[in-house]
């Protein structure tokens, strides 16, 4: 059986075709709430999947930690750069 039509609005971004995607970029919400609203609910569906479970692991705190630490180094990296060891003549 083929699965019901889903309205362009209701579908995830994975489950966007490439010639679809401005079309489905104009129905996203851009206001500071819609985009408070989707960071909201990204959050919620990433502690949901790794941290609320049952019987869980370390993959998901070890997830978080890993990109804390690459963002970290991204905002140090112009002043790593800089501490680099220079010839003075």
């Amino acid at each position: 059986m083929a699965d019901k039509p889903v309205a362009l609005a209701q579908k995830r971004l994975m489950d966007v075709k490439l010639g679809q995607l401005p079309s489905w970029l104009g129905t996203r919400d851009f206001t500071p709430n819609g985009l408070l609203g989707s960071v909201r609910g990204g959050y919620e569906r990433y502690f949901n999947k790794y941290i609320n479970v049952k019987k869980g692991g370390i993959g998901g705190v070890a997830m978080f930690l890993a990109g804390y630490v690459a963002l970290s180094y991204l905002w140090e990296y112009d002043h790593i750069k800089h501490d680099r060891w220079r010839k003075y003549h």
